[in-house]
C-alpha cells in the first residue's frame, strides 16, 4: 500500500512537472510570436518586430516565470509537510519537524512577496520620477 502511494505520488510529481513550463508560458504574447516566425506565418522578415518588445517586457516574463516557480516550489514544500505530518503517527519530533517545514515555507513565500513588492514599488517610483512612464 505505502509503495503504490508513493508511486502514485512521484507520478504527479513527475508529471506536474513536465507540463509546468507549459502552463508558466501559456499566455505570452512572446511565444505567440515565436510560433508565428517559426511557421512562415508572417510576412516580414523574422527580425522586423525584434523592437517592438523591450526588455522590460522580457525581464517581466522572466520574473513572472520565477515567480510561479517558487510558487510551486512554495506548494510541493506544504505538500511535502503535510505528508509528513499525516504519516508521523502520533511522533512528536516528526510532527515538530513537519511543522518547523511549513513554517519555514511560509516564511519563504512570504520574503518571496515582499521582495517583489518592494522591487515593484522602487521601479515604478524611479520610472515616474524620471518620466520615462507617465503616470
Amino acid at each position: 500500500m505505502k509503495k503504490t502511494f508513493k508511486y502514485i505520488l512521484s507520478s504527479v510529481f513527475l508529471i506536474a512537472f513536465l507540463i509546468l513550463p507549459i502552463l508558466t508560458l501559456a499566455g505570452s504574447s512572446a511565444s505567440d510570436n515565436l510560433n508565428k516566425v517559426g511557421s512562415g506565418l508572417t510576412s516580414d522578415a523574422p527580425y522586423a518586430k525584434a523592437d517592438e518588445y523591450k526588455l522590460s517586457d522580457i525581464i517581466g516574463v522572466v520574473i513572472q516565470t520565477f515567480l510561479g516557480l517558487l510558487g510551486v516550489l512554495f506548494l510541493v514544500y506544504m505538500l511535502y509537510a503535510g505528508y509528513n505530518w499525516m504519516i508521523a503517527q502520533g511522533d512528536e519530533e516528526k510532527v515538530t519537524k513537519a511543522k518547523d517545514t511549513i513554517q519555514r515555507a511560509v516564511i519563504g513565500l512570504i520574503i518571496v512577496i515582499a521582495a517583489y513588492a518592494m522591487s515593484f514599488w522602487v521601479f515604478d517610483k524611479l520610472l515616474t520620477r524620471t518620466g520615462i512612464v507617465s503616470q
